[in-house]
């Protein structure tokens, strides 16, 4: 077993009241939006500039044929009158669109992401207040990454990502300003945390791989973990992880994470699906893409790491952690599709697709999670590819027993940033689940898949029990090319928002 010998670096992201002009960076990034009229040249909207600055930059701009879209990057010469050898005009959008901070977020990903190769760079956009700052703070810091861990040779010559950022601002940054853009290094080093994992290749990271990873996360920080081995998870009767994991030589974990600081009240349990390797078992996949069935283990990567950037943060709310992880491989010893297993609690289960495991292993967390009567319960897993159906390969699917709890992780996400929406839980799918032999079964009609998924979970939590489910199959992994600050591979989906969940926990209003 190995692990990537060290994380992802994170970008140092500083503030400074410089003027664009005397910038030393190797490049400056100027703001532009489409200028009115048809003929008329993009706008430079960068605070700070002389008119005569300002006017030398659009005509340059307009002869590369700029017109300040959201997301689009023109590079020209500094040309003598600004300092920095480089000037990059990023296109903000119109003004409906400057509005929304995730447009903004997207469009400074882009130029970060363009900018690999050069070491130190200065953004000057119009931030109209400290909200606008650490928007591009949060992108900048997750626009600048790179999972080399595993590359050797085909490192070399790989343009590096964007290793010093100064954000320019109007007036002296205030020590508020300073302290909150520390901790967006805080959450953006978590993020890349789950990235790194997620993208970590399956032999280098079995169960015990994952249990080992999560310990070394919170290390130094005021976290207990307690790691459950194949022998104490048949004591403790986790039968769903047990079964899921059967069938491998690398056998099952349970972690638990607990940051509990004095003078909490709160109490928000996280539970994630931590599949280090899926190939469906006995029901096996299709071979095409199996390889990115690493990527089944994105939600525990996301817990793993919004409890440690939680605890960094010392947000004053208790956070449980729970990560069930197994591989779920098929062999003379795996489960089989008409096996009954017994969850934690004692329910049973009547397997009918051993390719619906995750919501076997998240069963007997849920059970444990919920014996501690947690305010809050949410899970977090890429459970369906019904998901992906349903809401696109960037948008997760919220389920819940309460709809009031469902809304606090949807506003959460909205103002992390991160794409969720809700679904409902019709309780007319229930019926589809029962089983010949068990009280229930694993999977019920393909139609809603989802939401059925959804349903099963629900029967794992005692009534009253305030709990949500997050579908993340499609956010978690990016197969296709990067953009906006999202990279191509493991995302980190999940991570902000629970983070923002805990946040407002911490200090309701």
């Amino acid at each position: 077993m190995t692990i990537a010998p060290a994380p992802t670096p994170t970008a140092r992201v500083t503030l400074a009241d410089t003027r664009p002009a005397a910038t030393t960076a190797e490049a400056l990034v100027v703001g532009l939006v489409p200028g009115r009229g048809r003929a008329a040249k993009a706008e430079v909207v960068t605070p700070g500039l002389t008119a005569a600055v300002r006017t030398r930059l659009m005509e340059a701009f307009a002869a590369l044929g700029a017109r300040g879209t959201a997301g689009e990057v023109t590079r020209i010469p500094g040309g003598g009158t600004i300092a920095a050898p480089v000037v990059v005009g990023l296109g903000l959008g119109d003004s409906a669109k400057q509005s929304d901070p995730e447009t903004l977020r997207r469009a400074v990903g882009d130029v970060v992401r363009a900018l690999a190769g050069t070491r130190r760079i200065a953004i000057a956009l119009p931030t109209a207040d400290d909200d606008a700052v650490l928007t591009v703070a949060v992108a900048a810091h997750l626009a600048a990454y790179d999972h080399v861990a595993f590359r050797s040779a085909s490192r070399k010559g790989r343009k590096a990502p964007v290793s010093a950022i100064t954000i320019l601002v109007p007036d002296a940054p205030s020590a508020d300003l300073k302290r909150a853009v520390k901790d967006v290094a805080s959450v953006a080093a978590a993020v890349n945390l789950a990235r790194d994992l997620v993208n970590a290749p399956p032999n280098a990271l079995p169960p015990a791989g994952l249990a080992a990873a999560a310990v070394a996360a919170v290390e130094g920080l005021p976290v207990e973990v307690r790691v459950w081995d194949e022998a104490e998870l048949a004591e403790e009767g986790c039968g769903g992880i047990l079964a899921v994991g059967q069938g491998s030589a690398n056998p099952p974990r349970l972690v638990r994470m607990s940051y509990a600081p004095a003078g909490a009240t709160a109490h928000l349990a996280l539970v994630g699906k931590g599949i280090t390797f899926d190939t469906g078992g006995i029901s096996i996949k299709p071979a095409a893409s199996m390889d990115e069935m690493k990527a089944d283990m994105a939600g525990a990567a996301a817990v793993v790491a919004a409890v440690r950037a939680i605890a960094a943060l010392g947000l004053q709310v208790r956070v449980t952690g729970w990560v069930p992880t197994a591989e779920n491989m098929p062999s003379g010893s795996a489960q089989r599709p008409g096996d009954v297993i017994t969850i934690k609690g004692g329910t049973t289960v009547e397997v009918l697709n051993t390719d619906a495991e995750g919501r076997l292993v998240l069963a007997d967390a849920l059970v444990l999670a919920a014996e501690e009567s947690p305010d809050l319960i949410v899970d977090i897993a890429t459970l369906t590819g019904a998901q992906r159906i349903a809401l696109g390969a960037r948008t997760a699917g919220v389920m819940s027993n309460d709809d009031a709890a469902r809304a606090v992780v949807c506003v959460a996400a909205d103002e992390a940033g991160e794409a969720m929406w809700p679904m409902p839980l019709p309780d007319d799918l229930r019926a589809a689940l029962d089983s010949a032999t068990a009280d229930i079964a694993t999977i019920g009609d393909r139609l809603g898949g989802m939401l059925s998924a959804g349903v099963f979970l629900r029967e794992f939590g005692p009534a009253g029990q305030a709990w949500v489910h997050i579908d993340v199959a499609g956010p978690a992994f990016n197969d296709k090319g990067a953009y906006g600050y999202t990279p191509k591979g493991g995302t980190g989906a999940g991570v902000r928002t629970f983070v923002q969940i805990a946040a407002e926990m911490a200090d309701p209003r």
